[in-house]
């Protein structure tokens, strides 16, 4: 099997910040997150995540800032069909491949909330928001496969020979990662991406939800935190430190949020926090930080050893690709690259050597 590849949550400031303290959105400190881009291609970090949310910086003129100030790691442009046009759309991607040497994939979603879809003058609703993914993705590929000059008459997109001059870097596409929960968004994952994402969950259930994915040729990820020390007595010591001054206004306004949201991966993460009673879900995964943090924030917690086990068992069940944040988000970055990440290698190595097939 392919070794497991490991993605980190981008910050948009120097990713020093605890798991209470919330993302200034009236700021953009452009020099911070240069500096945490540089330490994460340093570390050897795949890729970041390039969140798109109405309370941070676009992500799109910030991945063309640090893509001039790095050389390696790679950025995942998340982003929500029907804020562009798909022509416009690609012209930007194509424009960003070139700007970084071909370091640019795309996370496809849906939108989770109807409430902020609606600041942008999106009203549809969220089978229908699928929908208009797939036609959107669907003048992507084609874009990507030379069909030019283009005519394409859908339900949510027409276009008249459309045609660009740019194209991809080296030819070809970026990779394509789809996320969400629902039916639909596992349908879209496989008719137009290469991997599906959805948030956390214990390794048995996502090998449930994994398997009709896989068997169709679709890669499966997983979006989680992780907190790793070198003793699980640290780990959990570290626990209770960053989340000792919880924001309990937050925490009311998160709840309002997802009462309002028609997302089934966020709404899963939150019953599987119920169900748990924001405590563990497993002996690993700790759920008390969703309700603070939201559906990413199921969080791996255990010493190095522990938690680059755990993660053999996810790729047992599947999973090829993880997204991982952290509290600090710098330091927990450091901490899973520098230790977790090279004892996953030795265990792969085990894995694949004649002695462990015997």
């Amino acid at each position: 099997m392919e070794a497991l590849r490991f993605h980190w949550g981008s910050a948009l400031d120097s990713g020093q910040k605890k798991s209470t303290e919330q993302y200034r959105s009236d700021l953009l400190d452009l020099d911070g997150a240069i500096e945490y881009a540089q330490d994460a291609e340093a570390l050897g970090v795949e890729s970041l995540l390039m969140a798109q949310s109405y309370s941070l910086p676009d992500p799109l003129p910030v991945i063309g800032a640090l893509a001039r100030e790095t050389r390696r790691v790679k950025f995942i442009l998340a982003y929500r069909p029907g804020l562009m046009s798909p022509t416009l759309f690609t012209q930007i991607v194509n424009t960003l491949s070139w700007m970084s040497d071909g370091r640019i994939a795309l996370n496809v979603v849906a939108g989770i909330s109807p409430a902020e879809q609606a600041y942008y003058g999106d009203f549809l609703a969220h089978d229908d928001r699928y929908a208009r993914a797939g036609e959107f993705l669907d003048i992507l590929h084609r874009f990507w496969r030379g069909e030019t000059p283009m005519s394409y008459e859908g339900r949510h997109y027409r276009l008249e020979e459309a045609q660009l001059g740019l194209g991809h870097k080296g030819g070809g596409r970026p990779e394509i990662y789809i996320s969400g929960a629902s039916a639909v968004a596992q349908h879209t994952a496989v008719t137009h991406g290469d991997c599906w994402f959805r948030y956390g969950d214990t390794p048995a259930e996502i090998a449930k939800a994994a398997e009709p994915l896989l068997a169709q040729g679709t890669e499966v990820g997983v979006r989680m935190q992780v907190l790793a020390r070198r003793t699980r007595e640290e780990a959990l010591a570290d626990l209770a430190e960053v989340m000792s001054e919880t924001d309990e206004n937050h925490r009311e306004f998160v709840a309002r949020f997802v009462a309002a949201a028609d997302s089934q991966a966020v709404k899963n993460s939150f019953r599987l926090a119920d169900e748990s009673d924001h405590g563990w879900l497993s002996p690993l995964i700790w759920s008390g930080a969703v309700a603070y943090r939201g559906g990413p924030a199921l969080c791996l917690v255990g010493s190095y050893a522990e938690v680059a086990a755990y993660l053999m068992e996810y790729k047992a069940a599947g999973v090829s690709q993880f997204i991982f944040s952290g509290w600090p988000a710098r330091d927990e970055m450091r901490h899973f690259f520098t230790e977790v990440v090279p004892r996953v290698r030795e265990l792969e190595q085990r894995a694949q050597s004649p002695l462990a097939a015997r």
